[in-house]
């Protein structure tokens, strides 16, 4: 494959330790994030907690090579320089025989599980404004994901929204799951559904951004995964589809495009017949009616896109998925990715997919999604 086809739909930044120092504001003090360094690893700290350490987002390729050596816990100075710094970034792109990436945060996902909304809104718009200047040095190659948060201040979001957008960034992610009383089928959230369809900026769930209360990665002040938890965590994803899915958000907003992001794909087809039965069966429970004779999977089949990384369960299922919205990943730099060896997984992964459809799957679907050139 010709890295001029490959894009990937979802890697990653590595937030440089002076981030958030150098541009919020000091009256903040000690609660801006800030990394700590010491033995027998370095960690992550923000309004008083320990928020991440090292190791599970630093150590690409040890999958193949060494995967007995991955660790949760690291240090900075082993950070791949392509994490944060955006000449050695394309760099890898062209190691790894990828065009152009789009990108998440690192440590900022799991800053959504800070309960302070207002002072979380000044740590968002730092790291926007420091994303979008690390894409700006490859506009055509690097695309950035903006964080955003919602609560109680949806128009807070909304502005967020569209100053990101002025500053390049191609899209925007909210929590996988809002707070443990909020649900995105509230009708809170409908003025901020209403600008993203406006202004055609396509929406991310991403794991592991639970907003405080909705999850149990929390342990005495420290963030944490047990195997079950990151077993299963696309629940939360699920329940968040299923909420927009079926107060008929989609429906009001029919060009609305989310983006199902680092869940991979071989539940999906259980999870839509599940979401069609019950929407059939249990009218009382699933209360709002479609027009059209519409049924959850086809807003699934319409709105929703879902970022893999090497699951090739999920490409087998690709014609019940939607062929359409399938987007590759390859999850630089963290300890899970395909970097450097993405060619070889997605032949192995696409071994009998037609050429159109693997030109769709790792470039055309994402081109059009972010509407890159």
């Amino acid at each position: 494959m010709s890295n001029k086809l490959i894009i990937s739909s979802d890697s990653h930044v590595v937030e440089p330790p002076d981030l958030w120092t150098d541009r919020m504001d000091p009256k903040y003090g000690d609660r801006i994030p800030h990394l700590v360094t010491g033995e027998p690893f370095d960690q992550w700290f923000c309004d008083g907690e320990g928020v991440g350490v090292l190791g599970g987002i630093s150590q690409a390729g040890k999958r193949y090579s060494n995967p007995e050596d991955i660790t949760l816990e690291g240090s900075f100075a082993d950070v791949p320089p392509g994490g944060y710094n955006p000449h050695a970034h394309v760099q890898d792109l062209d190691v790894d025989g990828v065009y152009a990436d789009v990108l998440y945060p690192s440590i900022g996902l799991n800053l959504y599980a800070i309960p302070d909304p207002v002072f979380i809104r000044d740590v968002f718009a730092a790291y926007n404004d420091w994303l979008a200047e690390f894409c700006n040095t490859y506009p055509n190659r690097l695309k950035g994901i903006a964080m955003l948060l919602l609560d109680d201040d949806i128009e807070a979001g909304i502005s967020e929204l569209k100053r990101s957008a002025e500053m390049g960034l191609c899209g925007a992610m909210i929590p996988v799951f809002p707070r443990s009383h909020e649900t995105y089928d509230s009708p809170i959230y409908e003025p901020f559904w209403a600008a993203a369809h406006e202004m055609k900026i396509p929406l991310s769930l991403h794991t592991g951004t639970n907003r405080p209360g909705s999850t149990l990665m929390r342990t005495e002040g420290e963030v944490t995964q047990t195997g079950v938890d990151r077993s299963n965590t696309d629940y939360w994803v699920r329940m968040s589809m299923g909420h927009m899915i079926f107060s008929g958000i989609f429906e009001r907003y029919p060009t609305l495009k989310v983006v199902n992001v680092e869940h991979d794909l071989a539940w999906i087809p259980y999870y839509m017949q599940r979401m069609d039965v019950t929407y059939i069966e249990r009218p009382t429970q699933a209360t709002y009616r479609f027009k059209d004779g519409m049924v959850p999977s086809d807003f699934m089949r319409r709105n929703i896109y879902h970022s893999f990384q090497d699951d090739g369960l999920g490409i087998r299922d690709r014609d019940i998925i939607g062929l359409d919205k399938l987007v590759w990943a390859s999850d630089y730099p963290h300890a899970e990715s395909t970097f450097p060896e993405s060619q070889r997984v997605l032949n192995k992964i696409l071994d009998g997919v037609s050429d159109d459809e693997r030109e769709m799957i790792v470039a055309r679907n994402c081109a059009e999604l972010y509407n890159l050139n």
